[in-house]
């Protein structure tokens, strides 16, 4: 991270999913990607404490994680990896059932080690475990906006919806933006969105905004098995172009 005043602070967008496997963190790390490519300083914090996965889909060896950052072993300058262009991720542990609960003192020092970061960086991304656990609930209050990941399978519409219920709860002025991803045309992603919106404004009695889609597109899938983000891999592709406009 290079430095910066200490007067100006980070942009925090969370990033999250009622249901798991929409493609969340491929989100994350494209967005990320694509904003660097602007020149903006950007950093992601893989939440997903006890189930990190941004290092492994980009391919990024990492040594410590933030599980010792919250353990009170390591700074947070320790874990930190650079990613393409430039971003700074801040890798989670992998299969360590102890972080999927953070306690008081922990989140502590998360909080104390984000409050650093955030001198240092444009935007921070937060990609949250999926679901509504504690932990992500605890990222999503952190953040000025969420983003919302779903897809038009009918399931991740009820959850994504349960996810908005419960932060409406707990954070009712925080906006909510909706991303649809993996479909065919935008009328597709407009569909699941309108869905999505006319459920939160009868029986929550608040509004979401579309932030937008991303298109299936095959190039994805190949990047995921390369360990690539496509941004990088397929620029000129229909995915790509999604991401850029997100």
């Amino acid at each position: 991270m290079r430095p910066r005043k200490a007067t100006s602070r980070a942009t925090v967008l969370a990033i999250t999913s009622g249901k798991g496997g929409v493609g969340k963190t491929n989100v994350t790390i494209n967005v990320a990607i694509a904003m660097a490519r602007l020149g903006l300083r950007v950093g992601v914090l893989d939440a997903d404490f006890g189930l990190g996965s941004v290092d492994v889909l980009l391919g990024i060896a990492r040594g410590a994680h933030v599980g010792h950052v919250v353990a009170g072993e390591k700074q947070l300058h320790d874990v930190v990896v650079r990613g393409p262009h430039g971003i700074s991720i801040i890798p989670a542990s992998s299969g360590l059932q102890s972080m999927t609960s953070l306690s008081g003192v922990q989140r502590d020092r998360l909080l104390a080690a984000l409050d650093l970061a955030c001198r240092e960086l444009d935007f921070l991304l937060i990609d949250t475990a999926a679901g509504i656990s504690d932990n992500v609930m605890d990222m999503l209050a952190l953040a000025e906006r969420v983003v919302l990941v779903t897809s038009l399978e009918p399931s991740a519409i009820v959850d994504a919806y349960a996810t908005v219920k419960v932060l409406t709860a707990a954070s009712p002025a925080t906006e909510i933006g909706i991303v649809v991803n993996r479909v065919r045309t935008a009328e597709d992603a407009t569909v699941a969105f309108r869905q999505l919106e006319m459920a939160t404004l009868r029986f929550l009695r608040r509004s979401v905004k579309f932030y937008g889609f991303v298109n299936e597109d095959a190039a994805l899938r190949d990047a995921v098995l390369i360990q690539r983000a496509v941004v990088e891999e397929a620029p000129q592709g229909d995915a790509t172009r999604c991401f850029r406009l997100l």
